[in-house]
């Protein structure tokens, strides 16, 4: 059964979007490609195409690509109205086994977005150099959960999601958390796009209660089957974090990184 499997509603409605800044970024990595391709593994509900289709020229095509169906039927169906002459396809794979359609085609950037620790990394990186043109991109990105965001809310309802779950954070489908081995800089420097540079935007969002209680149920760590009475859970969520609001909203300061990658010499 996929991780998020039946959530990919409260995915695509909760889940934090990229920011304008990290678009502009990665739309410089393809300023001057006519009509571009992008490849985005662990693609979700389409937060990465979504965020990038406002600029991609005409003739421009996203290959989404994630193990979990109903995640990208709800990226496609987000992404189809506005899509226009660009192109969108969607391939229930893992990023590990992808490969472009038709053969020897190539693409010109590959976004993987709050979603390589649960990739085997090397391979997905050899993956990416077999289907990239030469002075193309890799973007490792993302910007960490409201688990490990350090506030006095988050902290107030990190305690009480570990007094229903027991101390150590859940993660996948069974099991707990534990880090990524070796650091994502590391994977990159042994790989072919081993010339990397690191953006770092500090940014704020804001959040309600239920948008709190909504994206707690697209996580790994407290996803409503985890939970012996979740309404009891979501209620107390909800009564904690009011508690904690100014103007009724919850505030996150975040800061999001990008590792933008390229084969040595590339240039820009």
């Amino acid at each position: 059964m996929a991780l998020f499997d039946s959530l990919a509603g409260d995915y695509s409605r909760y889940r934090p979007g990229v920011p304008e800044p990290v678009v502009q970024l990665l739309a410089g990595a393809l300023e001057g490609i006519a009509a571009p391709t992008l490849v985005d593994f662990g693609a979700g509900t389409g937060q990465v195409a979504r965020a990038m289709l406002p600029v991609l020229p005409a003739g421009s095509r996203i290959d989404l690509v994630d193990t979990d169906r109903d995640m990208l039927a709800t990226a496609m169906e987000s992404l189809l109205p506005d899509l226009g002459p660009r192109t969108a396809v969607a391939h229930v794979m893992a990023a590990e086994e992808f490969t472009l359609v038709p053969p020897g085609s190539q693409t010109d950037l590959v976004t993987i977005c709050r979603s390589f620790h649960w990739m085997d990394r090397p391979a997905v990186l050899a993956v990416a150099d077999r289907i990239t043109t030469p002075r193309a991109a890799v973007a490792v990105m993302g910007d960490g959960s409201l688990w490990t965001h350090a506030s006095d809310w988050t902290s107030a309802l990190k305690d009480l999601i570990r007094s229903e779950l027991g101390p150590d954070r859940r993660a996948g489908t069974t099991g707990t958390y534990s880090e990524p081995g070796g650091r994502y800089e590391d994977d990159l420097a042994q790989s072919p796009f081993s010339a990397v540079t690191e953006h770092r935007f500090t940014l704020t969002r804001t959040w309600t209660p239920p948008s709190v209680v909504g994206y707690l149920r697209s996580t790994s760590f407290a996803r409503a089957d985890l939970f012996t009475d979740h309404a009891q859970f979501e209620d107390q969520a909800r009564a904690l974090l009011e508690e904690h609001t100014q103007d009724g909203l919850l505030h996150e300061e975040f800061v999001f990184t990008v590792l933008l990658a390229r084969r040595p010499g590339a240039g820009q």
